[in-house]
């Protein structure tokens, strides 16, 4: 069996090892960077990520496993775990800006009228429920009718199935809303 190059060597030890893991990093930075770039728009961002990428790298380089794939595969793949951690983050720092940006203290008047607009919207919410429990084909299908305003020959060209099996699930599908809206409490409270 042939010696692995120094380029595709074992690298576990660079968690430990501070001059494998430069000779790792000056090998691999350039094109991390690139594969960061790529996928994030904010020069810092980029640079914490590309760091953070190497950060992990020196976490989990005792598992690294030659015979799954090359160095930069793995490398690559760790990118994209960073990449897809900080997103989420971003993501949860987003919801919750935008929780609590622009609120303002609601009266007691306010939130009378909230309520009874969330009572008077309760019915679509039971439809909405039910819609979304229907196949998506079907669902498109009672869409492309009851929303755009299709008729169900239209409808059924559009998705490319025969009028006959439209009307059929389109048929069953206002069986399963009726359903749900005569038995409210069979739903999910929203």
């Amino acid at each position: 069996m042939n010696e692995p190059s120094p380029a595709e060597g074992d690298i576990s030890g660079i968690g430990v090892d501070p001059v494998a893991f430069e000779v790792f990093y000056r090998r691999h930075v350039e094109a991390v960077g690139r594969f960061v770039a790529r996928r994030v728009d904010d020069p810092h961002l980029a640079a914490d990520l590309t760091a953070d990428v190497f950060l992990a790298v020196i976490e989990s380089a005792a598992g690294y496993r030659p015979d799954r794939g090359s160095q930069i595969a793995w490398l690559f793949g760790v990118a994209r775990n960073v990449i897809g951690d900080e997103q989420r983050r971003a993501a949860r720092r987003l919801r919750v800006t935008g929780r609590l940006a622009g609120r303002r203290d609601l009266g007691a008047d306010d939130i009378a009228r909230i309520e009874e607009r969330i009572d008077a919207e309760s019915a679509a919410r039971r439809t909405h429920r039910a819609l979304s429990e229907l196949p998506e084909g079907t669902r498109t299908l009672v869409e492309l009718v009851a929303v755009d305003g299709l008729t169900v020959a239209e409808a059924a060209t559009a998705l490319g199935m025969s009028p006959v099996a439209a009307r059929v699930r389109l048929h069953r599908a206002r069986r399963v809303v009726r359903g749900v809206l005569a038995h409210p409490a069979a739903t999910l409270a929203y």
